[in-house]
């Protein structure tokens, strides 16, 4: 999936590494340590439209760009540069590609059951 912030296209993945990027963005912690499970507690956030859990998300699966987007840089895309019609789509995309994705695949359809 493509995306294009600030005039500059980005490539989003989503396979294992996204959920290591993911993890460091979005994680549980108890105590100081990570508990992981961003990728849990991320889809049903996508599915209800929260806006922050779609910036993570962006944020996350850009990880193999040069120069990777800021998380600002995200956030300012989010806030400022999509349409209100527009956002319900990349939403939609984004749920589709991890659908899709070998690594994701099996925790989404989980959390559908």
């Amino acid at each position: 999936m493509k995306i294009k912030i600030k005039d500059t296209e980005y490539t989003l993945n989503f396979g294992i590494r996204f959920v290591r990027e993911l993890d460091k963005v979005a994680s549980v912690s108890n105590n100081g340590v990570s508990l992981g499970m961003a990728l849990m507690r991320t889809l049903p956030a996508l599915q209800t439209y929260d806006p922050v859990a779609l910036c993570n998300v962006i944020y996350a699966s850009a990880y193999d760009n040069k120069p990777r987007p800021s998380m600002k840089d995200v956030e300012t895309f989010i806030d400022k540069e999509v349409s209100f019609e527009d956002l319900e789509k990349y939403f939609d995309d984004i749920l589709k590609q991890i659908d899709e994705s070998t690594a994701t695949k099996l925790v989404a359809k989980n959390l559908k059951a």
